[in-house]
Formats: structure tokens, sequence, C-alpha cells
């Protein structure tokens, strides 16, 4: 997203519930139509996991459906003593799907998921037509939930044109110090550890670490992205690949693809809520201008727990043949007989991802 934008998977808990009433929440027979989202009343909804009881994550899916009158170039602090643009349009996948769409739709199953596990999740927008705030804004958001983590999910962007030279994932991390001394003992200290586990999630789900922007090992450190300059609780920047590369730009804009990248992420806050959080250093050296890309290290994915990326085992065939399915008719007859083991909450926000799939027409 640095091309057009502010910058230059975890586990689904299975619960066999009682056939008819995940059937019930299959077919969505008492589900309200909320936008793309499909709200399943409590009455349907499976029981959830005490994992990550007591817990918050404010979840921010980077830009916004429309501008609905906001001036994206209005000049918001910058929390380097500067300013910088409110907000920017976002990039736009080889293939047509907006990025924020495609950040939507990766937050939506991350927030589904962390909610099965008993954690609270707060959201930077409520949907994805509207507005979402300037940059600063969202910060202020993040810091007044008083959120165990902050995690902005982010696309990268090279051109407007197809560039399959760069590619791979990172995590964004500020440059050190930070004005702000509430900002700059969350995001040096626990800011980086999740930033860490996170990047370690992915990489053990099979990602690769970004080759490209001075990146050391999934990592690169910058001083201009407000969400973490600003945010007083511990924050996480993900960029989950380059959308000018044909390959991952297919893999993000697919339904499968995108519910993949979800599992990894969530793997990641879970493992760092759980007490499972990498160390915070090395800090990654900010590249230098015009920076040749890096190789990135190998990366040990012993010191995280990536077993929850076997929930996409679960998950992955289901997403792949509704997404495939020809007919509302064929979407609601698999659901009925293949999602009788994926909980209510993962569910909902799997139905989120295809939708758009059937053009507003899934079955209610």
């Amino acid at each position: 997203m640095r091309f057009s934008a502010e910058k230059p998977t975890a586990s689904f808990p299975l619960a066999r519930a009682p056939r008819r009433t995940l059937i019930a929440s299959s077919i969505l027979a008492s589900s309200a139509m909320v936008g793309a989202l499909l709200a399943v009343t409590p009455a349907a909804a499976a029981p959830k996991t005490t994992e990550l009881a007591g817990k918050t994550v404010f979840l921010d899916p980077g830009h916004q459906g429309s501008a609905a009158g906001h001036n994206l170039s209005k000049q918001v602090n910058d929390g380097r003593g500067g300013t910088k643009d409110c907000q920017t349009t976002g990039a736009t996948a080889l293939g047509g799907v907006p990025e924020h769409t495609i950040n939507w739709n990766v937050a939506q199953v991350v927030k589904a998921a962390l909610e099965s596990k008993g954690a609270k999740v707060v959201m930077s927008r409520n949907d994805d037509t509207g507005w979402g705030g300037c940059v600063d804004e969202r910060a202020a958001a993040a810091s007044k939930s008083g959120a165990d983590l902050a995690v902005s999910i982010h696309a990268d962007s090279t051109s407007t044109g197809s560039d399959a030279k760069n590619k791979g994932f990172h995590l964004i991390v500020p440059t050190l110090p930070i004005p702000d001394k509430a900002v700059d003992a969350a995001q040096g200290n626990e800011g980086r550890k999740a930033s860490n586990t996170i990047r370690d999630a992915m990489s053990g789900a099979g990602f690769a670490p970004a080759n490209y922007l001075g990146a050391v090992n999934g990592v690169v450190t910058r001083p201009d992205i407000a969400a973490v300059n600003l945010t007083r609780v511990p924050a996480a920047f993900v960029e989950m690949g380059n959308l000018s590369d044909p390959a991952e730009a297919a893999v993000l804009s697919s339904p499968a693809g995108a519910t993949k990248y979800a599992v990894a992420i969530t793997t990641g806050i879970t493992n760092y809520l759980g007490g499972k959080a990498a160390a915070a250093n090395p800090t990654a050296p900010a590249p230098e201008p015009g920076a040749a890309p890096n190789p990135t290290a190998p990366n040990d994915p012993s010191a995280s727990d990536l077993s929850d990326v076997k929930g996409v085992e679960a998950i992955g065939p289901l997403i792949d043949k509704l997404s495939k399915a020809k007919s509302p008719q064929e979407a609601q007859r698999i659901l009925m007989t293949e999602g009788q083991d994926v909980s209510a909450e993962v569910l909902k926000a799997v139905l989120a991802v295809v939708y758009a799939v059937f053009g507003g027409k899934l079955p209610v």
C-alpha cells in the first residue's frame, strides 16, 4: 500500500453442537442482513471458548469504502511533530478488488475467530461502505479502547501495473524513540513483541517474508506510520502482501486466501495474548532510501505455538467449495451438509467473505 496509501492464520475452534442448531446457523434461518455482514442471532450462536476471556483487541481494517465527503488531504498529527494526510484511498489489487475490501474481509474472519475464543473485539470502522476515520482518529480510538493489542490490517502495492519481483508480507514497526513517551514505551517493547509474534505465525503458516523495502525477516522499520506513532497500547501493523504481484493479489482477493491470512494473523494474536510472545529484539534497522531488497533470514517458528494454523484445514475446503458454488441453492446445500463442524461465529465471518460471490443473494 506504499504506492497509494499511508505506508512507503490462529485457530478456528471447532464445536460439535446439535445438528439442528448448526444447520439453522448455516442457512441463516434467523439471521438479519446488514450490509455485507450476516448477523447470527444469539440463540443460534455456538458456545465460545474462554481462551482469550478478559482480553480486548482493537482491529483496524485499513482505509474505508468511501470518503463520504471527508477531505482525505486534510493534515493531521503524524506523531513526530509534523503532519500527514488524514487518509488515503488505498490500493487496488491486480484483478480489481479494492484493498479496503480485502482488509475488511480478513478482519471480519479475525474478529469472529477472536470472539469465539472469548476476546472482546473493537473495530475501527463498522462496515466496508462508508467512512472509517482519519489515521489519527483511529489511533485515538485504539488508545481509548484500552485494548491489550491493536492490529492494523493492510496490503501493500508497489505499482499500478504488474510487479512480480516484489512480494511477501511484512510488519511495520516504528523508528524509536517516539516523542510521546507513553507511545514509545508501548511500541518499543510490547508492540515489537506482538509484531514479531504475528510475523512468526505468518511465516509458520507458509507465507513468505517480504523481499523488498529492505525488510529484515519480515520486519520494516519506518518513522512515518501514524497508526503506531500515536497509539498508546501495543500495536502491530500488518502488510499482508503486495497487491501488485499477480500471485499474491490472486490469493488475497479470494475467499479461501483471505481466510488463510486471517488464520495466521489470529494465531499470532492468540500467541501474543496467551503468553507465547516472541522477544522484542532484535530491531530491524531502517532501510536506506532506495535500498535494494534484502534477503530475508530463515525464520525459526519454534518460538511460537503454530499449531492453531491447522484450523485452516477444516475451514479452507469449506470456503473453497462455497466460493465455487454456482448458485445460492448449491451454497445452501454445502452449508447444510459440510458446515456442521464450524462454530456459528466463525461461519458468520466465512459467509461475510463469500457474500460478494453471489452478489448479495446468499440464502436467507
